[in-house]
């Protein structure tokens, strides 16, 4: 549905790239390499996104680094959005609603990475998770957001490898 309103394919990869993990930083011939795309393309779009605030970019000896412009007055909306279209805010809610006890909620793999493989890998931990709810719910969640979900349970906390969704301890 997204790509009705954002038509242009780099600039949504992009968009989720920067926005789904804030932290994400990036330099215009790895971008390149990573879609697949030429670097006329991708410099095009890094420019229009740059000159409209929505990304920052800084130079560091001979490259320069974008990253998302988290003081843009439209930056959560941006980072709601994306999350949306990725199907993040469901899979969150399905999992906090009845998994258990949950701790944490940790995205790992590509998507954390802000790469859309279309495969979302998620840690949960807790005390006593609903494990026998998981079969159901992983493809529940698949067919909600049309993505290639995996679940990986622990009974312990961990720091987290990757983006934090939930963490209870810390009031997320």
């Amino acid at each position: 549905m997204l790509e009705s309103l954002i038509t242009s394919k780099t600039r949504l990869r992009l968009l989720v790239k920067f926005f789904v993990n804030s932290k994400t930083q990036s330099h215009l011939r790895g971008l390149a390499d990573e879609f697949g795309e030429s670097t006329n393309a991708i410099r095009k779009e890094l420019n229009n996104l740059t000159q409209a605030g929505i990304l920052t970019k800084k130079t560091d000896k001979n490259k320069i680094e974008y990253q998302a412009n988290v003081a843009h007055p439209f930056f959560s909306n941006i980072q709601e959005i994306i999350r949306k279209y990725l199907g993040l805010d469901r899979l969150l809610e399905q999992i906090l609603e009845r998994m258990g006890e949950v701790s944490q909620v940790i995205l790992v793999g590509d998507i954390a990475k802000g790469i859309d493989s279309g495969k979302i890998e998620v840690v949960v931990t807790g005390d006593e998770l609903n494990e026998n709810y998981i079969l159901g719910l992983t493809a529940k969640i698949e067919q909600m957001i049309e993505r290639k979900v995996i679940l990986t349970l622990l009974d312990h906390r961990m720091p987290s490898p990757g983006l934090t969704l939930f963490d209870k301890e810390a009031g997320s």
